[in-house]
């Protein structure tokens, strides 16, 4: 109805207005004194054929304007978003897995829907990043899956799995010498550890690895990075999944566990439909946000699981 009182205005005329909305002139009236009724004031004087702005009428001239602009950008925003020339994807994901394999998705995903900017966010360990997901301040979340055979405690939530993720045991090469391989979990109570601190990403990895094994923590750090470098330098082991720290330390020993260790890795998502950006960023992945969650092939990474001994960058 705002369109109609601004198309009578621009016109000077009903008749005319009519005709350039190509609507019916009765119809076209009718809805300008719904307009009225629903503001409360008469927006035009009567004056045979001519309609002439009231007071109340011309101080909402402006405003009925400002609406339609309005309207007419979010419109287009809205276009934007469905054609992936604009909007906003957020995605919590675990430290581990922002640093693989998110880097690989994010930099193909920027380079198919450049406009679309990603907001990543760490809130720490698996439990936070469902929480985030579930409060809907993150669409999608990149974290680690239960295990098919346990109790799925993400039911509310909708999984995807990305593949699976070898935890191997990161040493320095004089610790490695003297431990076998691969190296039986119960002998890691026996190692000095280089851990984060309780409640992070890799150091709930490590707990749900080694459940109460844990013993010999050597040093506790905040800073992921400041961690590598304390084991390559030798102050003691840590654990990392196989591809990354196959990437990222130099100078170390990679050790597989026994029993081996592996984890699913996969996205997860609340229940109905997505956001375009969303799902596009599924299929990027390789996932289709209407599958049935698992079931996806492991990745590369399973298939080199006999590569041990000395990593150094790429």
């Amino acid at each position: 109805m705002v369109e109609y009182f601004v198309a009578v205005v621009d016109h000077g005329s009903v008749t005319k207005a009519a005709q350039s909305l190509y609507i019916a002139q009765p119809s076209l009236s009718q809805a300008i004194r719904s307009l009225e009724r629903q503001l409360g004031v008469r927006l035009f004087h009567r004056t045979g054929r001519h309609l002439v702005l009231t007071p109340d009428g011309e101080a909402f001239v402006e405003r009925a304007r400002r609406i339609l602009l309005d309207v007419d950008r979010a419109r287009g925003a809205v276009h934007g978003v469905r054609t992936m020339d604009a909007g906003q994807l957020d995605i919590a994901a675990l430290a581990t897995l922002a640093a693989h394999p998110l880097p690989e998705l994010a930099g193909e995903y920027q380079r198919r829907y450049p406009g679309v900017l990603l907001n990543i966010i760490d809130p720490g360990g698996p439990p936070r990043v469902v929480d985030e997901v579930r409060r809907g301040h993150a669409e999608l979340g990149l974290t680690r899956l239960a295990s098919p055979n346990s109790a799925q405690r993400n039911s509310s939530l909708v999984a995807h799995e990305l593949g699976t993720q070898e935890i191997v045991l990161v040493l320095p090469p004089d610790l490695a010498e003297r431990l076998p391989d691969p190296v039986p979990l119960d002998a890691v109570a026996d190692i000095p550890l280089v851990l984060e601190f309780t409640g992070t990403t890799t150091r709930t990895l490590v707990d749900e690895v080694l459940d109460t094994a844990v013993q010999a923590v050597a040093v506790e750090c905040a800073n992921r990075q400041a961690i590598w470098d304390l084991v390559a330098h030798g102050a003691g082991a840590t654990f990392l999944p196989r591809h990354l720290a196959e990437r990222e330390l130099e100078g170390v020993v990679l050790r597989a566990t026994a029993p081996e260790t592996w984890h699913r890795v996969g996205f997860v998502h609340r229940p109905g439909p997505l956001s375009p950006a969303a799902e596009a960023f599924l299929a990027v992945a390789g996932i289709s946000a209407c599958a049935p969650s698992g079931g996806k092939p492991a990745p590369p990474e399973k298939a080199a699981r006999g590569r041990r001994g000395r990593r150094r960058r790429g």
